[in-house]
């Protein structure tokens, strides 16, 4: 039979403060981390409060560092960063903040960009499929409807 370790207030302890300080996390990540340790939940809400006075959890820096990382390397628009924080649990004050990282320049032209390469790589002939299939393309990485749809008219006649 596999019984997994289990873990003493300290040494769970040490063990979140190498999880956060390795990469930025949200409390929802840390407390599932805790949880998937078989923590009580005494001992969660002690290490929570531990972590987050030390600096080593922080929700406004975890939100910043993550809109920024997914806007810069998976190009993604402010409604699917919304989106995936919301499904975090951060408050929308705190995803407010973290959106207005992106610099207005900074997000119409990747958008541009996005839109101009993605509209060379369909093959389709028909204008009507090419114009959905970069619509929708555009829309599910989170890009907002008007620019989307100006985009479309603007390379697909």
């Amino acid at each position: 039979m596999h019984t997994q370790k289990t873990y003493s207030l300290d040494e769970a302890q040490k063990k979140l403060e190498h999880y956060c300080a390795y990469q930025e996390r949200c409390h929802k990540e840390v407390v599932e981390k805790l949880r998937n340790m078989r923590m009580i939940p005494d001992a969660i809400d002690v290490i929570v409060v531990h972590l987050i006075q030390n600096n080593f959890l922080n929700e406004e820096r975890f939100a910043k560092a993550f809109v920024l990382g997914k806007f810069r390397i998976k190009k993604w628009g402010k409604n699917r960063l919304k989106q995936e924080l919301k499904r975090k649990d951060i408050s929308k004050v705190i995803i407010d903040i973290a959106l207005k990282e992106i610099e207005a320049d900074d997000y119409l032209e990747t958008f541009h960009a996005l839109a101009e390469k993605k509209v060379e790589s369909i093959r389709e002939t028909n204008s009507f499929k090419k114009k959905k299939k970069l619509a929708d393309y555009l829309l599910y990485r989170g890009w907002e409807s008007p620019l989307v749809y100006d985009a479309v008219n603007r390379l697909i006649q």
